[in-house]
């Protein structure tokens, strides 16, 4: 269940930091609407890098489409790789 709590409680800002944890952020809302999310660093660190991620890869697949798909031959070819 998500730990959501109203913006006014971060008057005690220690207690809401520390309920966040890895995997599990606090929720602040505004008016009854949720509005702000407090992540662990590492979570934050991990979506940023998965974003970069599919950020790339969906690059690598318009390439693909602009200028074709190669073979896995080709690409052992292209990365020095003997297949064994």
């Amino acid at each position: 269940m998500p730990n959501v709590k109203p913006v006014s409680d971060l008057s005690n800002y220690q207690e809401v930091l520390r309920d966040v944890a890895v995997g599990k952020p606090v929720f602040l809302t505004k008016n009854n609407r949720c509005r702000y999310a407090i992540v662990d660093v590492g979570d934050y660190n991990n979506t940023e890098a998965m974003l970069k991620l599919i950020s790339e890869l969906a690059k690598g697949e318009d390439s693909a489409k602009g200028k074709g798909y190669i073979n896995l031959s080709e690409v052992e070819a292209l990365l020095e790789i003997e297949n064994t």
